[in-house]
């Protein structure tokens, strides 16, 4: 009997182990984030308008671990492209708030017109949820184009003075 316990609890341990550290791999950090964008900006400024469409791919390039690339152009204050809500395309998303009241599109494209680009801190719901979570993300400005690349990250402990520390 005390192997069989024995045998169930190092199993079970094993599993708790390996589940949290196969989460961990699978949660964007910041740094994925900057990368992510940037190697997006680089490609639309290749790609051009035809680039688009592959960032409203569900299942494409743009869309790693747990968060996604969209594309917004801050002059119309619409989203142009996103993977996971397609109902926002197309839409003047600058008067949408958050739970806090925060307009945190038109304080991402604030954060755009930075040259490393900008993070903002906002309160959304994860996908698949309803209630609304801390959310930061980056929007960088894509050269001579009126786009510009955001993702982002749900993340309780890091700060934007951080976050910014990261993109200088």
């Amino acid at each position: 009997m005390k192997f069989i316990r024995l045998t169930y609890s190092m199993v079970l341990f094993f599993f708790i182990s390996f589940s949290n550290h196969s989460l961990a791999e699978d949660r964007a950090t910041p740094e994925d984030i900057i990368k992510k964008v940037y190697e997006a900006a680089a490609f639309l400024s290749q790609a051009d308008e035809s680039g688009l469409e592959t960032f409203n791919e569900k299942n494409g390039r743009w869309v790693f671990k747990d968060t996604y690339v969209f594309v917004f152009d801050c002059s119309k204050g619409n989203i142009v492209a996103h993977p996971i809500k397609p109902t926002l395309l197309g839409r003047n998303l600058m008067g949408l708030k958050d739970v806090r009241g925060n307009f945190f599109f038109a304080q991402l494209c604030d954060a755009a017109k930075k040259p490393e680009g900008g993070w903002v801190e906002y309160w959304w719901p994860k996908v698949g949820e309803k209630k609304p979570s801390r959310k930061v993300s980056l929007l960088f400005q894509i050269p001579n184009t009126s786009y510009q690349v955001g993702s982002g990250i749900y993340d309780d402990n890091v700060t934007i003075k951080n976050l910014e520390k990261l993109i200088k």
